[in-house]
């Protein structure tokens, strides 16, 4: 039953981050661009897919979520001041690229 919640509860995050930003979640990344940002995200998030402690997995995250999360991080609408930090300097096309990767994965077993 929490997890119905949470989920239901992602979707409307989802949702107000993307009428929020005024743009909508593209996923039409580079993902070659996206592999090679994507060494500063392996220094905290796993490679393996797995939620390590605190810092959530991002492998195999639909590009459009990840899109919308990262803006909503660079609008300081989520708290964790590293990932503000993060995708504060960011572009829309490196963000692109970046979900575009991560979503083209596959956690490990």
């Amino acid at each position: 039953m929490a997890a119905a919640a949470e989920t239901t509860g992602w979707m409307a995050f989802v949702a107000v981050s993307l009428a929020v930003s005024g743009q909508p979640a593209s996923a039409a990344g580079d993902r070659a661009l996206g592999e090679y940002l994507s060494s500063e995200c392996a220094t905290c998030h796993q490679t393996s897919g797995r939620q390590a402690g605190g810092v959530p997995a991002i492998i195999g995250h639909p590009a459009e979520q990840f899109v919308a999360l990262m803006e909503s991080y660079k609008q300081r609408y989520r708290e964790n001041e590293v990932m503000r930090t993060i995708a504060a300097r960011l572009s829309e096309e490196e963000i692109a690229a970046l979900a575009a990767y991560y979503g083209s994965l596959t956690p490990k077993p």
